[in-house]
């Protein structure tokens, strides 16, 4: 089984005409990307040599890519480490990636389906809870979620 990874950032586009890229951060800033040296972005794996803030991110640069258009293709792809890296967690916090996959249960017992994915629109963390018949829903994780080892336990006044 593949390690899993934890997308950082995402390649926004270039940033001038030397080979640095405008990163969207997904965590929880600079720091978090400046501890690795060495990132997967889209299927290759990037030395980051710099990285400074931006007004809506931040500004890279990686060893080998050395202008415009090297930095240009690399617009859209993902920023990512094996989950292994990051360091380790309070009581209480947890990776998105740790609850991709994990099973999900109502509080009153019946099997809800699979978490599909975690998404934060500003407000929280929701997750997205697959089906088995591939229809999905979303409950807010302050709310309505309890994590356990694993599974995730729903709160019946979230469920459809």
């Amino acid at each position: 089984m593949t390690e899993p990874r934890v997308t950082l950032a995402a390649v926004a586009g270039a940033h001038g005409v030397a080979g640095e890229v405008r990163l969207k951060l997904f965590a929880e800033g600079l720091d978090s990307l400046k501890r690795h040296s060495d990132v997967q972005v889209g299927e290759r794996v990037l030395t980051l040599t710099s990285i400074k803030p931006a007004a809506f991110g931040a500004i890279a640069r990686f060893a080998g890519i050395a202008d415009r258009s090297a930095a240009e293709a690399l617009r859209g792809e993902t920023l990512s480490v094996p989950r292994s890296a990051l360091p380790p967690l309070e009581d209480g916090e947890y990776y998105h990636a740790d609850l991709i996959g994990l099973p999900c249960v109502a509080a009153s017992g019946p099997d809800l389906g699979t978490a599909a994915a975690v998404e934060n629109f500003g407000a929280g963390d929701i997750v997205e809870i697959e089906r088995p018949d591939g229809r999905r829903f979303m409950v807010p994780v302050a709310a309505a979620v309890t994590i356990e080892a694993d599974r995730l336990v729903i709160d019946d006044a979230f469920v459809e």
